[in-house]
């Protein structure tokens, strides 16, 4: 069985190919055997599904599904639905392979996963998308459930097409079960925290690294490359701490202000503007790429993959990268990277903050009890310190970027745990 040969994607360099081979360095220096290794990389399960949806002009359409489940070894699989006309199979597996290693990073006992539609949802209505959505869970009744596989929001779905999932699930069940489904509604058993939590991980892990490197935050500057959900989230809560950010982005273009940016009124005037920063007042408008070569302490690339490359990684000037976004940074930039001996906190440890609140969710889920905010922020903020000191401890160790250290931590969690189980000799 082949695996991980991602279809073509758009960038030059290949984002998921990109992971495998940061899969196999950690792998070599693991001394993991050839058995192992096939053992890590072939998912637990694969299903493909034909959809028919009655769409509004009456016509019957069938869209293809898929769900992989990567690993079992560690917990239930865990991983989003994306609804994109770009989705296959092959994607889907790379994605399930990447939950597996950043849910063991954070020490969250779960699987990974992953889920997705063929489809645009851009060109469908909210009653089609619903119908495909309801077809969908419907499909997998066997393969979702809280102890076995528990889906999420990802591109293209939301709170809305969870609540959908939930209400399917349970329909067929006979009994509501809230726990079968995370990145739900509040009202349906969602949490509290969940919306800025990537963003809130991505602050804690900035602040982490700003600590080993002696940067002082309240003198500190910072770019945030995105200014969706997880980026204006973490410019926010990185404001917050002390640390001024002097560039922002998003797909209007690049924003700088020298003496720092306002993020409350960018944040409010974004939402204000059909969600760009066109026209925004407070900060001159620069090119989008210069947005990465900015000279600050601390960049943060939070909007998609692969826009650090080969090509671009040698101007860059920060001391500091945190990845908010899922790889950001192609596999032939890292040596670029790390001659400059610039540190990354790689995208499997800086944006788990989304994952262990969702865990957090299903935890309140199963007792039937809210946690307070508070004890969230208090508790995912622990739980992304330790992370990030566990591979911190291990890069000092094997004397390896941080990326690596995360995946050494991530597979050897994984592979330790399905010898413990008695899986593999």
């Amino acid at each position: 069985m082949t695996y991980l040969e991602p279809a073509p994607i758009k960038d030059k360099e290949n984002p998921l190919e990109s992971m495998m081979s940061r899969f196999d360095a950690a792998v070599k220096i693991l001394g993991i055997s050839d058995e192992m290794y096939n053992i890590l990389k072939v998912p637990a399960r694969q299903v493909i599904v034909g959809l028919p949806v009655t769409m509004d002009n009456g016509k019957i359409e069938v869209f293809e599904g898929y769900r992989v489940i990567h690993s079992t070894i560690l917990g239930p699989g865990k991983g989003g639905i994306r609804l994109d006309p770009d989705v296959t199979l092959d994607e889907v597996r790379a994605l399930a392979a990447w939950m597996t290693w950043k849910c063991a990073v954070v020490d969250i006992p779960y699987g990974g996963a992953k889920g997705g539609i063929a489809c645009n949802p851009r060109n469908m209505s909210a009653g089609e998308i619903e119908r495909l959505m309801r077809a969908y869970t419907l499909s997998m009744l066997d393969i979702f459930g809280p102890d076995k596989d528990i889906p999420a929001p990802d591109m293209g779905t939301g709170p809305r097409e969870m609540a959908w999932l939930m209400d399917e699930y349970s329909k067929a069940k006979g009994m509501t079960v809230q726990a079968v489904v995370t990145g739900k509604p509040l009202v349906l058993g969602g949490s509290l925290g969940r919306t800025e939590a990537t963003g809130r991980g991505v602050m804690v892990s900035a602040l982490s690294g700003m600590e080993k490197l002696k940067l002082n935050p309240y003198r500190a500057t910072a770019a945030v490359q995105g200014f969706g959900n997880v980026g204006s989230h973490a410019a926010a809560l990185l404001h917050e701490k002390g640390v001024s950010i002097t560039g922002i982005s998003d797909i209007s273009g690049a924003y700088f202000n020298d003496k720092g940016i306002d993020i409350d009124k960018a944040m409010a005037y974004r939402n204000a503007n059909n969600g760009t920063l066109e026209g925004f007042g407070g900060a001159e408008k620069i090119d989008a790429e210069e947005l990465l070569f900015l000279p600050v302490d601390l960049l943060v690339p939070a909007a998609k993959e692969d826009v650090i490359t080969k090509n671009n990684a040698g101007k860059i000037q920060a001391k500091l990268i945190v990845e908010g976004a899922n790889g950001p940074t192609s596999a032939k930039a890292d040596d670029i990277i790390n001659e400059k001996g610039i540190m990354v906190v790689p995208d499997i440890l800086a944006n788990a903050g989304g994952v262990t609140v969702s865990y957090f969710e299903w935890v309140q889920n199963r007792i039937g009890y809210k946690w307070t905010l508070d004890r969230i922020n208090r508790r995912s903020d622990r739980a992304m310190k330790d992370a990030f000191n566990n591979v911190f401890d291990i890069s000092q160790k094997h004397k390896v970027p941080m990326r690596l250290a995360a995946y050494i931590l991530a597979i050897d969690k994984v592979s330790s745990s399905y010898k413990f189980r008695g899986g593999y000799g």
